[in-house]
């Protein structure tokens, strides 16, 4: 059995701004693009797509004990990188083998539904 909670509704609602803080410093540019890499006369600076949620609150039990909680959570992915070579910027896409899964994938049910079918029209003129 868990303990009861002995905060009092003000130190619950002073953890609030403690928790947007943290979050804050979670959610940020540097989380987004990396730092700058040189290399072979050129700068390379990593970027991901970088997406988050959370909430908290707070509650009362029957028998009259209250309670708090919160949760944050982070996704981040390569989206690619910015190369800088002679003044000149390109963007190159990172690869992501997940996305080409699932594009191959509904590719091949299309295919297979659409050959199905095909195949039963056939049989209906034949039949």
């Amino acid at each position: 059995m868990s303990e009861p909670d002995t905060t009092s509704p003000a130190q619950r609602s002073s953890m609030l701004p403690a928790f947007v803080e943290r979050a804050r410093d979670v959610i940020s540019v540097q989380r987004v693009f990396g730092d700058p890499i040189e290399t072979d006369g050129a700068v390379v600076v990593p970027a991901a797509f970088v997406s988050g949620g959370g909430g908290g609150g707070t509650g009362v039990e029957a028998d009259g004990r209250e309670g708090n909680g919160g949760g944050f959570g982070l996704r981040a992915r390569p989206a690619g990188a910015l190369v800088i070579r002679d003044g000149d910027a390109r963007w190159e896409p990172a690869a992501d083998p997940e996305r080409r899964i699932v594009a191959g994938a509904v590719v091949a049910i299309v295919g297979i539904l659409a050959l199905r079918s095909l195949l039963r029209r056939r049989g209906r003129r034949r039949g």
